[in-house]
């Protein structure tokens, strides 16, 4: 299959962002009928092929630190005209960034009864397809330096005190009923949330194992997918390493609508691939 032309990128990515902007102001839409409009359009493109290409486009998304359609999960072995395209597009659309604003402020508010923690548990993405691919780590990240948008809005979501606590309740709730069902109430008792009262320990929750051993449970939450980047502190490194065999990330997502969780045992720097996005001089 020949690589997409100009003027294909351009239709995919205005399509995209047409679909972006109803999701994020809680529009209705239908992905397929979508599709169907766009494939007269394109050279002869499968429905498959406009599906990954919208893929392709979330990707993007993610690497400028942007909030993307959780339906269509990021595939990062992304056309450089592609990645172009989506830059050039916020460019001409600089009024969308308040949209991404608004979707890292303010957090849909469910509640812990409203999940039901028998089916919420689900397993961890896969991690064998690099999310920072080896092609794109040199010449081409010059591309996502054109980015017009400076502020991480994925970032900014994390850094939503409500939705972090709305998260963190969650995982407390969820860590009591646990132990709970496994007939440890007095386990279930000496759960705590650590960082209500102190946001440096290095984790949100302290937990128990069915022998009674201590838990340490960093929560992340995103009201995205589970393929969502998440960002973490030097302190939460340090501390993954230093107590690796009783470290738990628990990763909250779809929250606003249909919360799920997957969790990882494990030093931040092994359990996840990451990336410095930040550096510090000095003399």
């Amino acid at each position: 299959m020949s690589a997409w032309t100009n003027i294909e990128c351009e239709l995919i990515v205005a399509d995209y962002f047409r679909m972006l902007s109803m999701e994020l102001t809680g529009v209705n839409y239908n992905k397929a009928a979508h599709r169907r409009n766009l494939q007269p359009l394109l050279h002869s493109r499968s429905d498959g092929s406009i599906e990954f290409k919208h893929q392709n486009i979330s990707a993007v998304l993610i690497r400028l630190g942007q909030p993307y359609i959780k339906g269509y999960l990021p595939r990062f072995n992304i056309q450089q005209l592609l990645a172009e395209k989506v830059i050039e597009y916020l460019h001409q659309h600089q009024s969308i960034e308040q949209q991404f604003k608004l979707f890292s402020e303010s957090p849909e508010i469910i509640t812990a009864p409203s999940v039901d923690f028998d089916k919420w548990r689900v397993n961890p993405p896969e991690t064998t397809e690099p999310k920072v691919p080896s092609d794109m780590v040199n010449e081409q990240d010059l591309i996502y330096l054109n980015n017009p948008i400076k502020t991480n809005y994925l970032e900014r979501e994390q850094q939503n005190s409500k939705l972090g606590e709305l998260g963190e309740e969650l995982v407390l709730e969820y860590e009591r009923w646990q132990l709970k069902k496994l007939g440890k109430d007095r386990l279930a008792k000496q759960v705590t949330w650590v960082s209500k009262d102190n946001d440096r320990a290095g984790y949100d929750i302290l937990s128990r194992n069915v022998d009674g051993s201590e838990k340490y449970i960093e929560v992340k939450t995103t009201k995205l997918g589970k393929e969502t980047p998440f960002f973490f502190s030097k302190g939460e490194l340090l501390f993954s390493q230093r107590s690796a065999d009783d470290y738990h990330l628990c990763r909250v997502f779809n929250v606003a609508t249909d919360a799920k969780i997957f969790s990882k045992q494990g030093r931040l720097d092994v359990i996840c691939q990451s990336e410095a996005i930040g550096f510090k001089g000095w003399f």
